[in-house]
């Protein structure tokens, strides 16, 4: 029998153990650990379900500080010590295991007042590293903090591999100034597997949640957070992240290159498998320097439970996917992109998230992320949950993620998925499915307030990076400063101009002249945002067609039209991005769970439509008249807009200083001869790309390398010439000496 003097009050409340036992008590360090009162003198208490023995030695000395005897509540081990002092446990479990270490419940407070203070007004951007999980050393400890928001569970426990995944052994304290729970596990590593067990207000214990500040995770399937390894980068960078503001300015070439990590090559021999960061590095960087893109865009890497989401249902915010191997892993491959003068963008998912019971949802027992309104809280697009940008813990919860991946891996900019879903209120809702705001219109509020006060700090602690807005809708000012009511973007996704061309593209080319304004009708706002022109994944999957699919006619007019169309795009005011495999023509949509078609360039045509997509990159970074004044009307002037007939094009491209290349587009498959053009003025033209030269693929007609502009008056000029348009084809011009 226990000593009846170790179980009696005041040592010890049987009571408070017995709810610290039964997983019911809000405060486990008032009871647990080590405490020193007037009218009870030094005890220690512990709560060590399993142990068979348990005795408290002295830290500095060794010695036995005094044996620990098991209360009448089962697990519950009290001892009296004649003096407090720094100590440790050794336990003996009754599987026959020992351990040592340090008792949890003797530590103090892990949040500073600063951190306190910061989380309270909402701008703690170094989220992750304070609250989360790390490795630290505490009061002369190496061990692990943990922490997480959760202002209205009633009770909170970290479980992992640590402790058997058992909820009762290590009940966190509640923070209530700011809802946060804390606790400090000595001798605890990097590389544990853990989880949060939550009891809401009601006693309902949750399903385990996963850390939303993980760092780390385990490979999906699985759902767990993983402490994360502490990785200190040596970065090389240096020279790129100086220029960096030059080279990513509106009046600079930025042509992009969007990756989905897992299905852009696999390892060979195993068709499932997925490329780690490292082995991108010898694979993708060169590829994309090859094809002379600037930037590399990565559909989302922040950790996604279903790949099958493509990543834009996210459930870890700062963590990249253990998909590809470990965080320093795509530290390593940003590096290596910027010394190959090559930037990085990732997108980036704050408009909405998964209702995995793991995840986000109900995190506490409570509406916490999102609106608990399913009117705005729950997206019927997507099944997924509209985050509560109302929230200034949310707000903080996102910014500080933006800026994680910015900061902690020098990425250079963010592309903002689904912008057009946040603005509206009644966004894919039908009347009575939606809530107005509180000047009874459709505009969301707090999703304004919340993409221009990211912007503005993103501005101001990353000012060289960029961020790209996703917005589908004709909102105003989404590349305008926030400070003049804009919403402060770097650029905006040109998705009208995508649709509308594509539209054209697909159409056989006998109905085009019926169709003319889809190809003209973007230049009509082409300057009232900076705009970048996407060929993105949205545009072949879900039975769209690839690029290659949707247009007309046989193998040979679908290159020779997707020739002539990327030509009108790389030479059409806006920055560049295409999806991967758009540059093979591939036959089929993409397909995630596939890889890309790589034996296409054993075909002359596909191989030729890869090198124009090069040479197209080449010409648009060293011609200033394609990039320069992408965001001005003075950049652009339409030649022959009007010929509906015909379906021909042409228009003058300029840089600052008045230089221009002359860009024209036949969208049939007749070849027109003695077409007369109006040219800028008299003298020789070049012909510095022609899409139907045969290393593209195409017959080789053209003009011979050039043309001679005579005093013979065309389309308001007072020079022209007459050239053969090859069918379906693009020719550029420029004049000689220039």
């Amino acid at each position: 029998m226990p000593d009846r003097d170790l179980v009696e009050p005041p040592l010890v409340d049987l009571v408070s153990a017995q709810a610290v036992a039964e997983c019911t008590h809000d405060d486990p360090f008032a009871v647990l650990g080590p405490h020193d009162a007037a009218a009870t003198g030094p005890v220690i208490r512990v709560f060590l379900p399993g142990a068979r023995k348990v005795e408290a030695r002295s830290r500095a000395r060794g010695e036995i500080i005094c044996d620990l005897h098991e209360t009448g509540v089962a697990g519950f081990f009290v001892g009296r010590p004649e003096v407090l002092e720094p100590y440790r446990l050794n336990i003996e479990w009754r599987d026959g295991a020992a351990q040592e270490t340090e008792d949890p419940y003797s530590f103090g407070l892990l949040l500073g007042d600063l951190d306190l203070h910061l989380f309270a007004e909402g701008s703690h951007w170094r989220l992750a590293e304070s609250i989360g999980a790390a490795e630290v050393e505490f009061e002369g400890i190496r061990g692990v903090r943990f922490g997480v928001w959760a202002p209205n569970a009633r009770r909170v426990a970290v479980v992992g591999d640590f402790n058997s995944w058992d909820g009762k052994r290590h009940p966190m304290r509640l923070r209530r100034e700011v809802g946060v729970w804390e606790i400090f596990l000595p001798r605890v590593s990097a590389g544990a597997r853990y989880k949060f067990e939550i009891t809401d207000q009601s006693g309902r214990v949750l399903p385990l949640k996963a850390d939303p500040l993980a760092r780390e995770t385990e490979l999906p399937p699985a759902t767990a957070s993983v402490v994360p390894h502490r990785w200190a980068m040596s970065w090389n960078d240096r020279a790129w992240m100086e220029a960096r503001s030059r080279l990513q300015a509106a009046d600079r070439p930025i042509s992009i290159y969007e990756v989905h990590a897992g299905s852009w090559r696999r390892p060979e021999g195993n068709p499932g498998g997925t490329l780690s960061w490292d082995q991108l590095i010898l694979d993708l960087i060169p590829y994309v320097r090859e094809n002379n893109f600037t930037h590399v865009e990565f559909m989302p890497i922040m950790e996604h439970p279903f790949t099958g989401s493509w990543g834009y249902q996210p459930l870890s915010q700062f963590a990249p996917s253990a998909r590809f191997g470990p965080p320093e892993g795509f530290a390593r491959f940003v590096d290596a992109c910027h010394q190959a003068g090559i930037g990085v963008i990732l997108d980036w998912v704050p408009a909405h998230f998964p209702n995995d019971p793991h995840g986000l949802a109900r995190f506490d027992g409570t509406a916490l992320y999102e609106h608990a309104d399913p009117r705005e809280g729950f997206h019927p697009d997507w099944n997924t949950y509209v985050y509560n940008l109302g929230r200034r813990e949310v707000q903080e919860f996102l910014i500080a993620s933006a800026l994680y991946w910015l900061e902690t891996f020098h990425v250079d900019g963010l592309r903002v998925d689904a912008v057009a879903s946040m603005l509206y209120r009644d966004y894919s809702r039908r009347a009575g499915e939606w809530i107005p705001n509180r000047h009874g219109g459709r505009e969301n509020l707090e999703s304004i307030a919340f993409l221009r006060r990211l912007n503005s700090v993103i501005a101001e602690r990353c000012p060289s990076a960029i961020t790209i807005a996703e917005e589908s809708t004709a909102w105003p000012g989404v590349t305008a400063p926030s400070e003049e009511e804009g919403l402060g973007f770097s650029f905006k996704w040109n998705m009208g101009w995508m649709h509308d061309t594509l539209s054209y593209l697909s159409r056989d080319p006998v109905h085009r002249s019926f169709h003319h304004r889809e190809w003209t009708f973007g230049l009509v706002y082409a300057f009232s945002e900076k705009y970048i022109l996407p060929l993105s994944h949205d545009e072949v999957v879900y039975g769209k067609g690839s690029l290659f699919g949707r247009a007309p006619g046989n193998n040979w007019d679908r290159l020779a039209n997707l020739r002539a169309y990327l030509t009108f795009m790389w030479t059409h005011p806006g920055k560049k991005l295409l999806f991967m495999g758009g540059e093979l023509g591939m036959p089929a949509e993409w397909n995630h769970d596939g890889v890309l078609d790589w034996s296409l360039l054993e075909s002359d045509g596909h191989a030729g439509l890869k090198r124009l997509v090069s040479d197209l990159n080449n010409l648009y970074r060293t011609e200033r008249a394609l990039f320069e004044q992408d965001a001005s009307s003075e950049g652009f002037e339409w030649i022959v807009g009007d010929d509906v007939q015909n379906s021909v094009f042409c228009y003058l491209r300029k840089s600052a200083d008045g230089a221009g290349l002359v860009v024209i587009i036949n969208m049939t498959p007749v070849g027109r001869d003695r077409y007369r053009i109006g040219f800028p003025r008299e003298g020789r033209y070049r012909e510095v790309f022609n899409s139907d030269a045969a290393i593209y693929g195409g017959a080789n007609r053209g003009n011979l390398g050039g043309t001679l502009a005579g005093p013979v008056p065309s389309h308001g000029r007072h020079a022209s010439a007459e050239l053969y348009l090859p069918p379906l084809s693009a020719l550029i011009f420029k004049p000689e000496g220039d």
